[in-house]
């Protein structure tokens, strides 16, 4: 790669690829780890007869660990390293989803699901943050699209590995164990070209929150539909009469249209000057979507065409928040802001399983759909909101 790429703001303009393959791979192999890992931990409490509200509250037990691990991250990078950080976070996760194998007694799966889901959120903020600074300014939403891209075919492959193997025996853990410890080789390997944070961020990291409103809120909903969905639409799915492989494979579709729309959404953000109006329209196709689900719960292939779409549409909403946020800052700020906007994104965790679940267990089987609806609907009214009273501020 050559030097020759500095644009007149002295940013970079070329694109870092060392860095990017790095950071890429490693996160989408924590990626597979995920896909499979999520589905098949519901699929197994549902099995041992634990209500839809308990396992929607063990799985907000990853936005809990995610809002401990954000605030802390940025200060270990900042003390050890990013990649040294990166790879003890590594050794963690593997460790601990290897562990869910042998906890026989549900209250276990809370301090594993704390340290699993912590150290998976020290992994994502901070391969964010190395891809986001390796990204020239004028194709961040490019590199961004690739990185959502990759991650997307990682989550895709995740739910088809679950509906390969099934869900009996130490196998499933065994693989999920294996995609985390791979993740380790890129980061070593590129550990030279890891960002460094030399300086501290200059403010708290939750002051970033409040820096782009509409993003933050856009990866709250996001949080919360992408982890109620993962883990409880197998269940939802199979009570409306689909079969366990059938429903594994409909997060499967869902994580195709995932893969296949970032890098449109990312090139089309980087020629938007208001980002906002793309949230906006993706949260509008995310309402639609929900709403369109119990309409579709007798046609299995019906409720594929519409999660292609809808998958894609959701799942950009952190694609072009990130990218909003990598186009403000630079540096420990950028750091800092990609821990708040992970914080955002925790919260929505947390609020999203248990809402969900419990809209099942109160409503019925298409309270899943309703739950997802009302967090698409807010957020649209959030939007439009600020578009129409707030002018030009973000």
């Amino acid at each position: 790669m050559t030097n020759s790429g500095n644009g007149a703001n002295g940013h970079r303009e070329d694109i870092h690829w060392p860095s990017l393959v790095a950071a890429i791979s490693a996160i989408s192999a924590v990626g597979i780890a995920i896909g499979l890992g999520l589905p098949l931990l519901s699929i197994i409490l549902e099995k041992r007869g634990i209500s839809s509200t308990l396992i929607g509250l063990n799985s907000a037990m990853a936005g809990i660990a995610a809002m401990v691990a954000a605030p802390i991250t940025t200060k270990l990078a900042h003390s050890v390293g990013v990649a040294r950080t990166m790879l003890w976070a590594v050794a963690l996760s593997a460790i601990s989803g290897l562990g869910f194998y042998y906890a026989d007694q549900f209250w276990m799966w809370f301090p594993l699901r704390l340290v699993f889901h912590g150290a998976t959120t020290t992994l994502f903020i901070l391969s964010e943050f190395w891809i986001n600074a390796a990204a020239p300014p004028s194709r961040r939403g490019l590199v961004l699209g690739i990185y959502a891209t990759v991650l997307s075919l990682g989550f895709a492959c995740g739910p088809l590995l679950f509906s390969l193997i099934g869900s009996d025996g130490i196998l499933p853990f065994a693989v999920g164990g294996i995609a985390i410890l791979l993740a380790a080789v890129p980061i070593y390997i590129a550990r030279g070209e890891s960002p460094q944070l030399d300086e501290k961020p200059s403010s708290h990291f939750l002051r970033y929150i409040f820096l782009v409103p509409t993003a933050t809120a856009a990866v709250f909903v996001f949080g919360a539909v992408e982890a109620g969905g993962l883990s409880l639409f197998p269940i939802y799915a199979t009570r409306i009469g689909f079969g366990e492989s059938q429903a594994a494979l409909l997060l499967t579709v869902m994580g195709i249209g995932n893969m296949i729309f970032q890098i449109p959404l990312g090139l089309l953000s980087d020629h938007l000057k208001d980002r906002r109006l793309l949230l906006s329209a993706m949260a509008v196709i995310g309402l639609g979507g929900s709403l369109a689900l119990p309409l579709l719960s007798e046609s299995w292939l019906l409720m594929a065409v519409v999660l292609l779409f809808w998958g894609g549409s959701v799942s950009g909403l952190y694609t072009v928040g990130l990218s909003h946020l990598g186009s403000r800052l630079t540096g420990s700020d950028l750091a800092a802001a990609n821990a708040a906007f992970v914080f955002c994104y925790a919260v929505g965790t947390v609020a999203g399983p248990q809402a969900i679940g419990a809209a099942i267990d109160i409503s019925g089987n298409h309270g899943f759909a309703w739950a997802i609806a009302g967090f698409f609907g807010l957020y649209v009214a959030l939007s439009v909101a600020r578009l129409f009273f707030k002018g030009k501020r973000t």
